[in-house]
């Protein structure tokens, strides 16, 4: 369903389109669910303009230009031998209208209640009427929607009380709905969320839902499964998954779990014992201590031997940093992930697997195409780790009963504070700290932009700040976590609810500016620009909308540098585009405002060095000698 900003010129023809599309996805799940698994669906969607008009498909809706005069969209029935549909083979109508909230807070208009109850008499006359079906019901469910809201009007009643005045049909009509009728009117709620995406779970979608199970019911007859045995089947799913994650948390002294039925009606408080690093690794992970060495096998490089020095805690709980066991010289970081034989479908194993395996993908493809730079990790070892002892595995891939065996391994290198860290413990950056992080992931961005590689998953954490001589303003910032990275098209980024591009999260898909978008995000927050916390899609693109149309982002990072404000406002031109980013001209700049920094930087170190030089040789501040 098109929704304002993202609505295209044809509105009225999407929205068409998307109700149809919703009718009979709607139907047919319906169908498939309680009625007939196998059988063809007996319904089809069309849409009249008035009562007494014909039916028309969308499509030849829009091909006679009659779409602007359509007033929704009804489920025909298809077994009627009718050759043209009539109003009595409407199983169930949707009236669609343009804000059918407005002016009230809650519920429908008035104008709108008439209409609904107008097409849900003329239905209820015209299957009484008829002399084709047998659709022995006293009552009609229309629902009516908008782009955004939905809801049901219900109306049913004994015609035989009916006292037609032909002077008069309409009074006649109004009074027996005043006198005679049942009518029901639902809550209005929404169907459509500001992506255009139906909210199936939501109270409007039920609402609508519900309506057509009972209008498909009158036409065939009760299902052949009702929804509390549906609904019975799906707790049972729902309890046996708890319980089998409650027996793995259990397994991995998580927090232990306990049977509601033992509650005693106090407040029990629950010490996790062994809270460390362990905790959070499922069973099937190697737990590697301090001291221990590890033998990699790697295809181009042979054997090679690394030293366990301590856990990376960077949230993935995979990493160590590590040394090669030969030079105890350079820190790396050593990633170990699981045999592909022993991943389990969850969300942990799977980050396991794009940190190490998919990493290691992403790193080879950069090396083979002599890409490298300063600011991207640097591929050191990978492969497979080898046990001590007698192997009894079957393949070179496959693995024997060892924990160990064919256990995936990547060793890259430098090793640094993530900047996540470094902002929780020194609170935001210095102007010359955020221009030095954006140039050095703007660098990094263009060099995996020369091999067709987007990283699509920048945030505080997977950006590390490598020191050089222990001293912060003479660090580089490393972009890391590449296993997230887009290769292809049908590759899909992670979506983080703060940093990721608007396009990411609308489209579940990376445009060519994405990367630089996201970098604007975590450039505003190092440099303390107020956040809130997002708790969906759509409030997370209604702040993107906000600060973007607002300024917001420019305004604050103008307080710390004009050069990051100018480029903000650039990638504000190219947000969502198919344009390309030019990196080389923003990297110049950066590159020019950098070395500017580190300039200013020797020459106040020099006029310190000149002051201690002096104080050390006795000279007062006046020039004399004590």
């Amino acid at each position: 369903m098109p929704y304002p900003p993202y609505a295209s010129d044809n509105l009225k023809e999407d929205e068409y389109l998307a109700l149809e599309d919703f009718l009979h996805t709607s139907a047919e799940g319906l169908w498939r669910a309680f009625w007939h698994k196998n059988k063809p669906l007996p319904y089809y969607v069309s849409c009249p303009r008035y009562v007494g008009s014909k039916f028309y498909t969308v499509e030849k809706a829009i091909s006679r230009g009659r779409l602007w005069g359509l007033c929704g969209a009804a489920l025909m029935s298809k077994n009627t031998g009718k050759l043209h549909a009539r109003w009595d083979d409407v199983v169930k109508f949707v009236l669609f209208k343009q804000n059918i909230v407005q002016g009230k807070e809650f519920g429908f208009s008035p104008s709108v209640i008439c209409e609904a109850l107008f097409y849900a008499v003329h239905i209820l006359f015209s299957r009484s009427l008829s002399k084709y079906n047998n659709v022995a019901t006293d009552y009609v469910l229309v629902s009516v929607v908008d782009s955004k809201f939905g809801g049901v009007v219900k109306i049913g009643g004994d015609l035989g009380k009916l006292e037609v005045d032909l002077s008069n049909p309409y009074q006649s009509m109004a009074e027996w709905i005043t006198c005679h009728a049942d009518v029901s009117i639902s809550p209005v709620d929404r169907v459509w969320n500001k992506l255009g995406n139906v909210n199936w779970g939501d109270l409007g979608t039920v609402q609508i839902l519900l309506a057509m199970f009972y209008s498909i019911m009158q036409w065939n007859g009760p299902p052949r499964k009702s929804i509390s045995s549906l609904a019975a089947n799906h707790s049972l799913r729902l309890q046996k998954r708890r319980m089998e994650t409650q027996l793995i948390e259990n397994e991995n002294a998580l927090v232990p779990y306990q049977d509601g039925s033992n509650y005693k009606g106090e407040i029990i408080e629950l010490h996790n014992e062994n809270n460390n690093h362990n905790s959070k690794r499922k069973g099937s992970r190697l737990n590697l201590s301090p001291g221990e060495i590890l033998l990699l096998e790697d295809q181009n490089q042979g054997l090679k031997r690394f030293q366990i020095q301590e856990f990376l805690d960077d949230g993935s709980g995979c990493s160590y940093i590590a040394v090669a066991a030969e030079s105890h010289g350079e820190l790396l970081t050593l990633y170990v992930g699981v045999h592909p034989s022993r991943l389990e479908p969850s969300w942990e194993d799977m980050n396991l697997w794009y940190q190490v395996q998919r990493q290691t993908k992403v790193l080879n493809i950069l090396k083979e195409q002599g890409i490298s730079s300063k600011y991207l990790p640097e591929i050191i070892a990978s492969g497979r780790i080898m046990h001590s002892g007698p192997c009894e595995k079957q393949s070179p891939k496959g693995r024997c009963d060892h924990p160990s065996c064919g256990t995936p391994m990547l060793v890259t290198c430098p090793v640094g504070e993530p900047l996540s860290s470094i902002i929780a413990h020194d609170g935001p950056c210095s102007a010359e700290e955020a221009t030095r992080c954006c140039r050095d992931c703007l660098a990094a961005l263009r060099s995996a932009k020369m091999a067709n590689i987007l990283h699509g998953d920048i945030r505080p954490e997977n950006i590390i700040c490598v020191n050089d001589r222990s001293r912060r303003n003479n660090s580089i910032f490393v972009l890391v976590s590449w296993g997230r990275a887009v290769l292809e098209d049908r590759d899909s980024p992670p979506l983080n609810l703060q940093f990721s591009s608007a396009h990411a999260l609308q489209h579940g898909k990376l445009c060519p500016s994405s990367d630089v978008e996201s970098l604007i995000y975590l450039i505003y927050f190092v440099c303390g620009g107020p956040t809130q916390q997002q708790d969906s899609i759509e409030s997370a693109l209604k702040w993107r909308q906000t600060c973007w149309g607002k300024r917001v982002i420019q305004q604050q990072l103008g307080e710390i540098s004009p050069l990051l404000k100018a480029f903000a406002d650039y990638v504000d031109s190219i947000c969502g585009t198919p344009y390309a980013v030019d990196y080389d001209v923003w990297l110049k700049r950066l590159n020019r405002a950098v070395d500017e920094c580190g300039e200013r930087g020797k020459m106040s170190e020099e006029v310190l060095r000149l002051k201690d030089v002096a104080e050390s040789s006795g000279t007062s501040r006046d020039g004399n000698s004590w």
